[in-house]
């Protein structure tokens, strides 16, 4: 992985950025940065990721100012880095994760997160199609005020349902993994989630094993466990 500070060194227009906190990214670069003391994110994109920047530029812009998600300051095309709006707060996979977290603030999350869900899907659907997040982790959303999304450079036309599952699949696979609270919290999101929209959910069960599935190509070590509960789940739901 690239390090940020090549760019900053290496681009004039950056001479006057601090680099204050790096972040952990699986495919790029993400830092908080002061430029002239204002706050920015600063996400550096790998070789080859330009239409990531695209998309993600493209729901920023127009998702912005309606729903929690960062606002864009600047998409530079010849660096392949997208500048914007630092949110502070507590990053969501960490704070359901506390035991230091009431169970009862850990339910009032999950519904909030839910109706962050429905406020994207309902925003950004057409006449004929639904545009998803994609990459629905925990680890993607920050709690401040509010919960606010991060990170969509993985968002395409998809189904809903897609979403839910991939969420409901971090929620039990964060440490600690599959607790009961965790199948309760995921509960109350799908529920949150259904209340706030006009379409159905079907085959919720089976879309989650499916997600659990996919994770063992990232979580080999982990393959027995999410096999495990895959099956419990496409056979008996979040029970």
């Amino acid at each position: 992985m690239r390090d940020i500070e090549e760019l900053v060194k290496n681009v004039e227009k950056y001479k006057n950025v601090t680099i204050q906190q790096r972040f952990k990214s699986n495919k790029n670069t993400v830092a908080y940065v002061t430029d002239d003391s204002k706050p920015r994110i600063f996400k550096w994109y790998a070789p080859g990721l330009k239409r990531n920047m695209e998309t993600e530029y493209s729901i920023l812009k127009k998702g912005s100012s309606k729903l929690n998600m960062p606002a864009i300051h600047e998409m530079d095309e010849d660096n392949n880095l997208l500048i914007m709006t630092y949110v502070a707060g507590k990053n969501l996979c960490d704070v359901v994760n506390d035991e230091k977290t009431k169970p009862n603030e850990k339910q009032k999350l999950m519904v909030l997160l839910g109706d962050w869900f429905a406020q994207f899907h309902n925003y950004f659907k057409t006449a004929d199609q639904f545009r998803i997040r994609g990459d629905s982790i925990l680890r993607n959303f920050i709690l401040s005020d509010h919960i606010w999304g991060l990170d969509f450079e993985e968002s395409r036309v998809g189904r809903p349902i897609e979403d839910i599952a991939s969420m409901c699949s971090s929620i039990l696979s964060t440490d600690p993994m599959f607790t009961d609270e965790k199948f309760r919290l995921c509960t109350t999101f799908i529920d949150a989630y259904r209340s706030s929209v006009k379409w159905s959910l079907d085959n919720m069960s089976d879309e989650i094993a499916y997600a659990l599935l996919e994770k063992i190509q990232w979580r080999p070590e982990e393959e027995e466990t999410l096999r495990k509960y895959a099956k419990r789940i496409r056979k008996q739901g979040l029970r």
